[in-house]
């Protein structure tokens, strides 16, 4: 089995391979049919994230930015080629969402200061820099995660977690001082596998539903662990109850069961999505979000590309971008698309000069972003950085702008002050400014 790895040494579960999806089947009657289905609930349905972590950092040149006019040096191998909307480019691989530009909107400008993994996936999943310099490998959470704080202020929904991560949590995608309750529910398992079971969604062979509950009864009954009152203190005991209770309503709830029942989906859009893990994730993903969940994070690891960045980029981005243009077209098929934004990044850019070994290294001073849905005008750029890709230059936004704009979507106040279990006050976002461009 092949891995991705970071620089650092990470390793990470190889979940893509070779290979573009087709176009989602069913015709323009089937289109039709499903736009109707969702208008009755759609003005009436809350809002919801899938936001796609290409952890390592994502080159901007070999997406969503290239330099054409730039010294060889820095423009790369790759030819720009033309979008949907007149005078932009992406870079060669990017075709399926070239093809539908008009559906999404792209940041060229985001820009920070922390060129580390741990540091710069901090930042970008949380709106909040680190307290103190981060390095590379690092695990850090110093405030709560975007996916976190909508499952705080948001809530479950049918007995499903309120925040999903697939296949594993990011580095800083926890929940932090709001507690285990908001921590990611990680489905692991490869949903492109033909017995694909999600852990806890389903009763233990032989264990028929009256029987299950009972056991749960008796366990109540002799559950009498006196827990701690004071919520300062964290107690293991009372995080244990609340992954029961997780479990529990898994178990028992069927709008869980049918989430997870993605063999129940048509060859044609299985295929679309791609029959690979990353393209399963992805319409797991819009099924959970047919069922009520508000975040996901799909987490797609390898693309740290200090070395051989051409080469890899030609085997891996032509499947990814074909299956989020797939994600995209799906839910804007099935009426999805006005209340689910998907997002699209990492934790930096990549360095404008080519490496000795054919790669580009970490880069915070420029960094592109997609968008699309949730009410987000598509066909546009945000921003832009100079004719080289060195920085940021026009529009110059930072990951507060970013977190601003994804809360805001979610129906939440980037503005609010939370207080720790030690009653000291902290800003969601120091800087709760969205970035009006995308607010529609």
């Amino acid at each position: 089995m092949s891995r991705h790895r970071n620089c650092e040494g990470l390793t990470r579960r190889d979940c893509l391979q070779l290979g573009l999806g087709t176009l989602i089947g069913g015709g323009l009657t089937d289109a039709l049919r499903l736009r109707a289905q969702a208008a009755d609930s759609s003005a009436k349905r809350p809002t919801s994230c899938i936001l796609v972590w290409l952890d390592g950092g994502p080159t901007h040149y070999e997406t969503f930015d290239p330099k054409p006019e730039a010294p060889a040096e820095i423009r790369g191998e790759f030819e720009p080629i033309r979008t949907k909307i007149p005078g932009v480019y992406f870079s060669k691989h990017m075709q399926k969402l070239a093809a539908i530009a008009d559906k999404i909107a792209v940041v060229r400008s985001i820009r920070h200061n922390d060129p580390n993994h741990g540091g710069g996936n901090h930042y970008m999943m949380t709106g909040a820099p680190t307290r103190i310099p981060v390095g590379c490998g690092a695990f850090v959470s110093f405030h709560p995660s975007l996916g976190s704080v909508t499952a705080y202020e948001r809530g479950a929904q049918n007995g499903l977690p309120a925040y999903f991560t697939m296949p594993s949590m990011s580095r800083s995608g926890g929940p932090n001082f709001l507690g285990a309750k908001y921590a990611p529910f990680v489905v692991s398992d490869d949903p492109n596998r033909e017995n694909f079971r999600v852990r806890d969604v389903a009763l233990p062979q032989g264990l028929d539903e009256t029987r299950f509950i009972g056991r749960r009864d008796i366990r109540d009954k002799v559950d009498r662990l006196k827990r701690i009152a004071d919520k300062a203190a964290a107690d293991p005991v009372n995080s244990l109850d609340e992954y029961y209770e997780q479990s529990y309503g898994l178990v028992t709830s069927r709008e869980a069961q049918e989430a997870f029942a993605i063999q129940n989906e048509a060859d044609s859009v299985r295929d679309a999505y791609g029959r690979n893990g990353f393209g399963q994730r992805a319409l797991l993903a819009r099924r959970l979000v047919e069922a009520g969940v508000p975040f996901i994070t799909l987490y797609e690891g390898g693309w740290d590309h200090h070395r051989q960045i051409f080469d890899a980029l030609n085997k891996r981005l032509p499947s990814t971008e074909a299956t989020i243009a797939a994600l995209i077209q799906d839910l804007d098929q099935r009426g999805l698309l006005d209340t689910t934004l998907v997002v699209v990044l990492g934790e930096f850019g990549r360095t404008p000069k080519v490496n000795d070994s054919a790669g580009r290294d970490h880069w915070a001073s420029a960094m592109s972003v997609m968008f699309a849905g949730c009410g987000t005008p598509g066909g546009q750029v945000v921003g832009a950085t100079d004719r080289n890709g060195y920085s940021a230059v026009e529009r110059v936004l930072g990951p507060e702008n970013f977190a601003s704009t994804v809360y805001r979507k979610l129906g939440i106040d980037p503005g609010k002050i939370y207080y720790t279990p030690q009653g000291r006050p902290a800003h969601l976002v120091t800087d709760p400014t969205p970035i009006d461009e995308l607010m529609g």
